[in-house]
């Protein structure tokens, strides 16, 4: 089965989103883009057609993605600001999904997490789950790929980790350091979202990378690579998030959020089927390690202050 012609991505101004949308324009794919943001510098201003997101317009939603045999749907948010809470991104969700199937797509790819579960106190991950549950009630073929942490040139959560590394001499690790992660490079994550694109049938698969990680081997093995030494000092959670805020709110960022620390502390970035990525980590910091955590990356001035 042939891709379609014309695909719509969510956020190809954004990252996953970026990734997916230049595999899809490697393959001769049309690209729309819904997007918050202008495109600004990106590069692939000029490769894609750019339509707001706009959730409070369903029917413009609809006109906009009218066309379009597959949507790519990376929408979503780290942490409720403001009035944008999960509930509003559930909600939001259900909005496009919708606006879809009223234009006649063929197929959503919708990018999800790994682990998500109705019963999980953690927002980020029960809202996954209510979103893919929409999804699968729509009628329309679908794909939801579930990626554990996703890393990459300009990634957010290693690429500050590797900050932290390089500028301070002691790193607090939460708790024990024992609990497992599972990167999955990037454009593995976004080959296997288009090549999901070109299929009929309905699928639920992880996207995870081929090694697994406790988070303190991970943190060694990033110093390692960089070649800087950084002291590992066990705290309690509560501490090192305390720590984290604190240096987020000297660059004028959320670092990191407490659910986040507990859905990593959980494992729950990891897959318990076989690896679909083929990058190694290891492998691909000996072409890489130079250049990661030379600059911190903003969540906040990514994904909300949309006009910088």
């Amino acid at each position: 089965m042939g891709h379609p012609d014309l695909a719509v991505v969510t956020g190809a101004f954004g990252y996953t989103g970026g990734y997916i949308a230049r595999r899809l324009i490697d393959r001769g794919v049309r690209v729309r883009t819904l997007s918050r943001r202008p495109a600004g510098r990106s590069p692939l201003g000029a490769l894609v057609e750019t339509v707001p997101l706009d959730f409070s317009d369903p029917d413009g939603l609809c006109r906009s993605i009218e066309g379009a045999g597959v949507l790519y749907n990376t929408y979503w948010i780290r942490y409720a600001r403001g009035r944008m809470t999960f509930d509003r991104a559930v909600e939001n969700s259900g909005t496009l999904f919708e606006a879809a199937v009223r234009a006649g797509v063929g197929r959503i790819v919708h990018l999800s997490v790994s682990n998500p579960s109705h019963d999980s106190r953690l927002p980020y991950f029960r809202g996954k789950a209510q979103v893919e549950e929409m999804l699968k009630g729509l009628g329309v073929s679908y794909a939801v790929i579930r990626p554990t942490l996703i890393y990459g040139g300009g990634d957010l959560l290693l690429n500050n980790i590797a900050w932290a590394l390089r500028r301070f001499p002691v790193f607090l690790v939460y708790g024990s350091g024992d609990y497992p992660v599972q990167p999955v490079f990037v454009e593995d994550v976004a080959v296997q979202a288009v090549d999901a694109g070109s299929q009929g049938e309905n699928v639920v698969a992880d996207a995870a990378g081929p090694e697994i990680f406790s988070f303190e081997e991970l943190l060694r093995l990033l110093a390692s690579a960089m070649g800087v030494r950084a002291r590992l000092v066990h705290a309690p959670p509560t501490l090192g998030l305390a720590l984290t805020q604190l240096v987020g709110r000297v660059k004028g960022d959320l670092a990191l959020t407490r659910d986040e620390v507990e859905g990593l502390m959980a494992g729950l970035l990891t897959s318990r089927g076989e690896p679909t990525g083929a990058t190694k980590l290891s492998d691909w910091l000996k072409e890489n390690a130079d250049g990661l955590g030379r600059s911190y990356v903003s969540e906040l001035r990514r994904n909300w202050r949309l006009s910088r």
